[in-house]
């Protein structure tokens, strides 16, 4: 979940802040799944969620990697 967050942070200010290029393109491009919405009806209430849509890029990869690395080396 912090990868995902410290990826979109990245996202944002590398689009906030490269010039116009192949690099930026390369980096911002980003594949979305979605799924929803999902209606979840209960006795007592009733609620819609949705819909959920995640966004994957480089970015978000590094994001991922970099969490991923911290938490493991305060593992050992």
């Amino acid at each position: 979940m912090l990868g995902l967050l410290l990826g979109g942070l990245l996202t944002q200010l590398s689009e906030s802040f490269l010039p116009a290029s192949p690099a930026k393109t390369f980096l911002t491009m980003s594949v979305e799944a979605s799924v929803g919405p999902l209606a979840v009806d209960l006795v007592v209430f009733a609620f819609t969620i949705g819909p959920l849509i995640l966004s994957l890029n480089v970015l978000t990869l590094v994001g991922i990697a970099i969490v991923a690395f911290i938490v493991r080396s305060w593992m050992i």
